[in-house]
């Protein structure tokens, strides 16, 4: 028996006469052929997305132990324990963070780093008690008596005191990949921290608002 073979890009393709094409753009040559019939898709093929990458907990920790200051290890351990957005975590004041609750909360508000909330509305997440110890040593050993309100501030390079801003995370990113040995960015952290708490069982409404997304 003889089997027909169907070239699939056929049906995909029609017919329709020329000069009712979308778009502006013309095949080389065109002009020779304008008055013939023109193929259109008839149907678009959507590309896949890409899954978003993820830090697993050995490459955070990793990181963690690769961090010299507490208080740029206390900036990974936000990012990993609370999901926040970089300009979230650079954007909060002391008072965002209550030990003894167990709680950070995220503001949108005016900061002189130029770091944003993307979420309109306060939001308050759970974080572990680890997270706080961490804190409450950071505050100890190296911030001391220094008047900022800002968490993230700089202690050893430029004018002490001024917020931290994105380049000077960006700038220990990189030292931190060459130490490590692998790509990561910090936007995986957040990943990471949406895909545990959804594994967990937090329904994925909740998992949208401790992110900061609308619902």
């Amino acid at each position: 028996m003889r089997v027909q073979r169907i070239d699939l890009g056929e049906l995909l393709v029609t017919w329709q006469p020329a000069g009712r094409r979308a778009t502006a753009w013309k095949p080389f040559l065109h002009h020779l052929s304008k008055d013939q019939p023109q193929p259109r898709r008839m149907i678009k093929l959507i590309a896949r997305r890409k899954l978003p990458q993820v830090l697993t907990a050995a490459q955070m920790q990793a990181i963690l132990d690769a961090c010299e200051h507490l208080r740029d290890r206390l900036l990974w351990a936000i990012l990993w324990d609370a999901g926040v957005r970089v300009g979230e975590a650079l954007g909060l004041r002391h008072e965002d963070l209550a030990i003894s609750e167990r709680e950070l909360t995220v503001t949108r508000r005016v900061n002189d780093n130029g770091a944003q909330a993307k979420s309109a509305t306060s939001r308050t997440i759970p974080v572990s008690v680890e997270l706080m110890r961490l804190y409450a040593r950071y505050l100890t050993e190296e911030v001391g008596g220094l008047d900022s309100d800002y968490v993230f501030v700089n202690l050893w390079g430029g004018r002490r005191g001024r917020p931290w801003t994105y380049a000077s995370v960006y700038d220990l990113v990189k030292r931190l990949r060459a130490q490590v040995g692998f790509t990561f960015d910090p936007h995986w952290a957040r990943h990471g921290y949406a895909t545990r708490q959804l594994r967990n069982g937090v329904p994925l409404e909740v998992v949208s608002k401790l992110l900061g997304h609308a619902w």
